[in-house]
């Protein structure tokens, strides 16, 4: 590799200012020498307050610059399959933002790209709840805290779209963010790494507020996306997941992973980083009057965000990608995909995907 390494921007919204700036700049030997927004008065402005050397117009043009080593995109989701197509075919190493891709099928051709340039570091920004706990809950459930486990309950509930008069948000347009429902596949991303992936889904969601103005045209549309989703899930082991994620509820607003075993029952609130439990296998014993007692996140165990940092580190040192695989992204994207397709039909929808049973799975 050549020193410093040389990081071109596509995209440079809240999240890649407040976290993927600052992570890089914080990198010894590492240099952001271009960048690329949506509009040319975005991108000079984000080139002026952190002294980015070089902007342009179009994303194409960092991906062809011989200069650049490797390319950060921070688009919204419709972007994220081609820029990255077309990075790795260039020889760069790609941080892609969440979620991967519009859809099960971008994902995969992602994934195959990745592949193909094996020498090319791929990575998404992973999903940052329960990041702190997560060492804790990995040992919890190594250890047989729960037993056997039987249930899973995921649940995000929150006011994010309760208001009707708010506009549009490009969130809830199936053309710029694909199959997105709410928090669905980022905190499904989170139960993946505790949990094996379901066997298969059935969905229901709605939106409850159907129309919005877009604030581009003025115009009333109809919302691309729900906002209240429910799934329940089998796992291969036989226990079952519950998901309840609402954008429409101003009131008793929470998110969180309760985990429940035939010895034992974890609660992991994701709004605090808090984790909460008992075990027979510990002392507890079950009744109406139980209580669940507070489990520390040792110093020592927590895991803190260093995603940028781990992205140059596995270019630089060849450290492998954990935090996020393409190999799981395309998980939670065909999961997110076979929830759509579950609330739209009224049916069933097994795991993997039909389309793509009988290709190659494992890590990038």
């Amino acid at each position: 590799m050549t020193s410093p390494l040389r990081v071109g921007l596509i995209g440079a919204g809240g999240n890649t200012r407040a976290r993927h700036i600052t992570g890089l700049r914080a990198v010894p030997d590492v240099e952001l020498v271009a960048v690329c927004n949506r509009r040319p008065e975005s991108t000079a402005a984000v080139a002026q307050e952190f002294g980015i050397p070089r902007r342009t117009q179009r994303w194409q043009d960092i991906v062809a610059d011989p200069e650049i080593d490797a390319v950060v995109i921070g688009t919204w989701p419709y972007l994220h399959c081609p820029i990255t197509l077309a990075a790795l075919e260039a020889g760069k190493h790609v941080l892609t933002e969440a979620r991967m891709a519009m859809n099960a099928a971008e994902a995969h051709r992602m994934l195959a790209a990745s592949r193909r340039h094996p020498k090319l570091v791929t990575q998404i920004v992973p999903s940052p709840f329960g990041l702190k706990g997560d060492a804790v809950m990995k040992e919890l459930l190594a250890d047989g805290f729960l037993g056997e486990l039987r249930e899973a309950h995921l649940f995000s509930l929150n006011a994010a779209l309760a208001d009707p008069a708010a506009p549009l948000s490009w969130r809830q347009d199936a053309t710029l963010s694909g199959f997105n429902m709410l928090a669905l596949g980022i905190l499904h991303e989170t139960l993946l790494r505790w949990l094996p992936p379901p066997l298969r889904v059935m969905a229901q969601a709605q939106a409850h507020i159907a129309t919005r103005i877009d604030p581009a045209s003025g115009v009333r549309r109809p919302v691309g996306t729900p906002d209240s989703v429910q799934v329940l899930t089998n796992l291969e082991s036989g226990a079952c997941g519950v998901y309840h994620l609402s954008g429409a509820t101003p009131f008793g607003q929470a998110m969180g992973i309760h985990l429940y075993g035939s010895e034992g029952v974890l609660h992991y609130d994701l709004a605090e980083d808090r984790i909460r439990g008992a075990s027979r296998r510990r002392g507890a014993q079950p009744g109406p009057a139980a209580g669940l007692d507070d489990i520390p996140i040792p110093d020592d165990k927590v895991r803190a965000w260093r995603v940028e940092a781990d992205f140059v580190d596995a270019i630089c040192e060849g450290r492998p990608v954990e935090l996020t695989a393409f190999a799981t992204g395309v998980q939670y994207m065909e999961f997110t995909e076979a929830v759509a397709r579950s609330a739209q039909r009224g049916e069933v929808v097994e795991l993997p995907l039909e389309a793509y049973i009988g290709e190659e799975s494992g890590g990038d």
